[in-house]
């Protein structure tokens, strides 16, 4: 039986792939994408999450707009790297689909509430600020969730945001403070892993030759690769948000431990920074399994072959 899922999401390139990716897995029932600010505004999010859908052929797809700002303090936006749209790299047909009628965090509630406990996994690649306003209105439906796959905060790799803290978790602290606070089982893919997940040239063009969402997985990637290019000297770019729809496939491609993971929301310097206790040298006990290492081609593999597939469905 598919596992049941809901993408929390601020498109951006690399939430667009992990988006394909949900759709092209059949172990996955993808039951909608709850939409944030994060890498853009929401407005350009939002359009983007439509973009995606249409590209994959599933304008049926709920896809419902949430909050605008953090919990606190003025949104932080990345269009230095995913440029003015977030969705830089190709130009695609303006979205015919509608976004679902009702609040992101309405419709968690309410498909959280509906659905057997348990049975429902929340995949989030963006900051977290749909999500624990959710579990704050409603505090029920923490029991009820599986457990949260989340793309964000970083060990040993340090931030890419600020020099102690990731972009998902910097844009909404007191966010990512509650959702590991909340008792939910939780899984962490942190810079630490996705950093390994690097794009190749050769990756990227056999991707363009697939087929529409090919060409746009490799045109969104050719644009996202730039900015690692420039700032780590690396020859690709890690698709940092595939790797937490990656880990529900196929979470052998993985490994990792159960740590106690803290957000820093006051710190001077450090506001945003994911402390990991990852040496046991305090008495909190372990809330997350925290990813440290993937293997880089199985991953591949797998993009490749789901990528391919929605490709391959589309032909004639």
């Amino acid at each position: 039986m598919a596992q049941k899922i809901i993408i929390d999401t601020d498109p951006g390139q690399d939430d667009a792939v992990a988006i394909l990716l949900a759709l092209a897995s059949p172990e996955l029932e993808l039951l909608g994408l709850t939409i944030v600010a994060g890498n853009v505004a929401l407005e350009r999010t939002l359009r983007n999450a439509l973009t995606i859908c249409e590209l994959a052929g599933r304008p049926e797809l709920p896809v419902h707009a949430g909050c605008d700002r953090p919990l606190e303090g003025a949104l932080v936006t990345a269009e230095h790297v995913h440029g003015a749209s977030g969705l830089d790299g190709i130009e695609l047909p303006a979205p015919r689909m509608r976004p679902a009628p009702g609040h992101a965090v309405d419709f968690l509630v309410d498909t959280l509430r509906r659905e057997p406990a348990g049975s429902v996994t929340l995949v989030a690649i963006g900051p977290l600020t749909n999500l624990a306003t959710a579990f704050e209105r409603a505090p029920d439906i923490a029991a009820r969730v599986a457990r949260i796959v989340l793309m964000g905060g970083a060990w040993s790799e340090l931030g890419n945001v600020t020099p102690a803290a990731e972009f998902n978790i910097h844009v909404d602290p007191e966010a990512a403070a509650r959702i590991f606070a909340s008792g939910v089982e939780i899984t962490v893919l942190p810079l630490d892993a996705t950093h390994r997940a690097l794009t190749s040239r050769d990756w990227v063009e056999a991707m363009r030759q697939t087929g529409p969402v090919g060409r746009a997985v490799a045109s969104w990637t050719s644009f996202y690769e730039r900015f690692d290019q420039a700032k780590y000297g690396r020859e690709g770019a890690p698709l940092h948000d595939p790797c937490a729809v990656a880990w529900l496939i196929q979470p052998g491609l993985f490994s990792g431990r159960r740590v106690n993971v803290e957000i820093e929301t006051e710190g001077r310097f450090t506001r945003g920074m994911t402390v990991v206790d990852w040496w046991g040298t305090t008495d909190r006990p372990p809330n997350a399994l925290f990813i440290r290492d993937l293997d880089r081609e199985g991953l591949f593999r797998l993009l490749s072959s789901r990528l391919a597939s929605l490709d391959r469905d589309r032909a004639p």
